[in-house]
């Protein structure tokens, strides 16, 4: 069993960066890939990013690509969404995730455990 608790949202302007984290715990932490999804009022919930269990392969969604970067310090079972310039459209509750494979965990089928969510709003 692995439990996630995301922290880091909030009320932010257009323009600003924001840093999301995800602590994991549980015995086999460790051993899973970790992503991030978002979700906005109406629509369905989107791959932001993922990194697999050793930090070294990252893969952003297209919402991300040139923005977002995902870090992951397995010290502390922890992993860090830093987003920059960030648009309303950006705006949305972010999940963070665990799966056993970087490929399968950027589809919510590939997910094994979710955390309960941050809002993150993002004002014009």
């Amino acid at each position: 069993q692995v439990q996630l608790v995301e922290s880091g949202g909030g009320l932010v302007q257009a323009g600003d960066s924001l840093r999301l984290s995800c602590a994991a715990s549980g015995r086999t932490a460790s051993r899973y890939a970790m992503a991030w999804f978002r979700q906005a009022p109406g629509k369905e919930r989107e791959f932001v990013a993922a990194i697999d269990r050793s930090g070294a392969i990252t893969r952003y969604g297209d919402c991300a690509r040139a923005r977002f970067i995902l870090s992951r310090d397995n010290a502390k079972n922890t992993v860090y969404l830093q987003m920059n310039s960030l648009n309303p459209e950006d705006t949305a509750v972010y999940y963070c995730a665990a799966g056993l494979d970087i490929i399968e965990i950027r589809t919510p089928l590939g997910v094994d455990y979710w955390g309960q969510g941050t809002q993150v709003t993002v004002s014009s």
